[in-house]
């Protein structure tokens, strides 16, 4: 991976609406310039797998935001896969009641593509972290639910919410499965000249 000079005037944009990315950034120290989260159709292709389907989302992501010279712009995509089936977010609380099934007792993969943009070059990584879940009992399932924490979260759920107590194991990235592998985004900020700290 070719490295750019690291230039301390560069400013970051982060493409995203999360608040889990903005606080994994501050983790590392890094506090965006600005937020532009791009309006994209993320639906899946027909037999599209799960990775090449968060490496196309960050790619579209990275390519519709607007950024100036002397901005970096830093997009991801996450998404929960058993198997090839990609684990969306659910619609409604019986969505997220199916999906929770379909997990419970098994072991899955989360896989979060990163992308960062400087010009007219781009950077990118996907990290993938498999995560086991408990077997669920219908007590688990009714009181996870009524925290409504499933809103808005692939496959369900957030590790970092009440549902990481129904996971006893993950190998991977702990910061890819809540939505930024911290390690490999610094990585790739570096590459890209992104010299760090608060913009």
């Amino acid at each position: 991976m070719t490295t750019q000079t690291p230039d301390p005037a560069l400013r970051l944009v982060l493409g995203s609406a999360s608040p889990r990315r903005l606080d994994l950034l501050a983790q590392a120290g890094i506090a965006p310039f600005a937020v532009r989260p791009p309006e994209i159709d993320e639906t899946p292709r027909k037999a599209e797998t799960p990775r090449d389907y968060v490496r196309r989302i960050a790619r579209e992501k990275i390519a519709a935001v607007k950024a100036d010279e002397g901005e970096v712009v830093l997009c991801a995509d996450t998404t929960v896969a058993l198997g090839r089936r990609i684990l969306g977010k659910p619609a409604d609380e019986a969505e997220a009641r199916a999906m929770l099934g379909l997990l419970s007792g098994r072991r899955h993969r989360v896989i979060t593509a990163v992308a960062v943009r400087r010009g007219g070059r781009v950077w990118e990584k996907a990290v993938t972290t498999a995560v086991a879940v408990k077997p669920l009992t219908e007590r688990d399932l009714a009181a996870y639910l009524a925290t409504g924490d499933w809103r808005g979260k692939a496959g369900s759920y957030a590790i970092q919410g009440p549902f990481g107590a129904h996971i006893p194991w993950i190998n991977g990235s702990f910061t890819g499965v809540v939505g930024l592998p911290l390690t490999e985004t610094l990585g790739l900020l570096t590459a890209a000249g992104f010299a760090g700290g608060p913009r």
